[in-house]
């Protein structure tokens, strides 16, 4: 069936070197990926120079149009968020509304050139809030074109309030790993299935 890409979107607030818990999980997610014969990258997304804005390219040296290139060439998407005042990571929220601009891009056949596309979310922090952050995030990416496997999602929530990091959490609950492991197979299998099978013409 050939390899699938993946591309994992960290929108921790971080930029590099500074040690990031959402990057650590979604490296988890394209180590578990791996084993269903899928490879990719993480990019962090404040490393580059992403405008705000609803376009494809905001110009002035824009670094989305590079992203959205290995975007187009994935068939997974993995959006690796914090939570923030319950809430996705504002870098989170750009990466949303950077593409809505997909809605206006249309292939040959007038499909959306995100259909075919499969989306899962990993999500870190130190508060309540995983689920919420989940539903809007999949939501949006639904939205614009992206398919959810059956359990499309892993987190990893510390104490409400308190200071320990996915990262420096110690030995990871099974759980967490159970569920990288699930959203992995799931989908990596969708994106196969989908490839083979895509949707129809409009």
């Amino acid at each position: 069936m050939g390899t699938i890409r993946a591309l994992v979107l960290c929108c921790t607030l971080k930029p590099s070197p500074a040690p990031s818990s959402a990057e650590l999980l979604g490296r988890e997610v394209l180590a578990a990926l791996s084993d269903h014969d899928v490879d990719g990258e993480v990019i962090r997304v404040v490393d580059h120079n992403v405008r705000f804005g609803v376009s494809t390219d905001e110009g002035d040296g824009d670094g989305w149009p590079a992203i959205r290139a290995k975007l187009m060439d994935a068939q997974i998407l993995v959006v690796a968020t914090p939570i923030w005042l319950g809430q996705p990571s504002s870098v989170c929220k750009m990466v949303l509304e950077r593409l809505d601009a997909e809605l206006s891009e249309t292939d040959d056949e007038g499909r959306l050139r995100t259909y075919g596309k499969v989306a899962a979310v990993a999500v870190v922090g130190n508060e309540d809030g995983a689920h919420h952050v989940t539903a809007e995030v999949l939501q949006a990416l639904n939205d614009v074109g992206f398919t959810a496997p059956a359990a499309a999602s892993t987190y990893w929530v510390g104490e409400a309030m308190g200071g320990t990091d996915y990262r420096d959490a110690g030995p990871k609950p099974e759980t967490t790993g159970r569920a990288t492991r699930s959203l992995a197979a799931n989908a990596a299998h969708l994106a196969h299935l989908l490839r083979v099978r895509p949707y129809p013409a409009v």
